[in-house]
């Protein structure tokens, strides 16, 4: 699966992401990080441009319960519906339903080991398989975990 991993808002620690983001192309993904920084408006857009399937963002900033829907809502607005969205970072307990209620698919935290987040991958790829719809603009409400 082609996958972009975004840093959205001020949060400048970006380990983390691309720790993911070489756990993911070590496990056959093609990868592009977007860097430190961005936008909602240019995550969705580096998503358009490099024609992804799967988005995953790096939150640590606090600010993941503005930011997240946000991206969520600008790629439906785009018509990308089909991408799949997951999150991970400092994102508490308490924030996450509203955030796969936004169309997140999977939310990882500190310590999640990397094969997690393949496993989660696979698992969204058997269910597109499968004619299940698991994109940012389904209704399904699956959700990993």
């Amino acid at each position: 699966m082609r996958v972009v991993m975004a840093k959205p808002g001020l949060d400048g620690h970006d380990r983390g992401a691309k720790v993911v983001a070489r756990a993911l192309r070590d496990g056959g993904h093609d990868v592009i990080y977007t860097g430190l920084r961005k936008s909602p408006e240019e995550i969705v857009r580096i998503v358009g441009d490099e024609d992804a399937q799967v988005l995953g963002i790096s939150t640590l900033s606090g600010a993941h319960g503005s930011l997240i829907p946000s991206i969520c809502s600008g790629l439906r607005n785009s018509g990308m519906d089909e991408v799949i969205v997951f999150a991970g970072g400092i994102i508490p307990e308490r924030d996450r339903k509203e955030l796969f209620e936004s169309g997140v698919r999977a939310i990882f935290g500190p310590g999640t080991k990397t094969s997690s987040v393949i496993d989660f991958l696979e698992a969204a790829s058997d269910r597109l398989r499968a004619g299940e719809p698991v994109g940012v603009g389904s209704d399904s409400g699956w959700h990993w975990n």
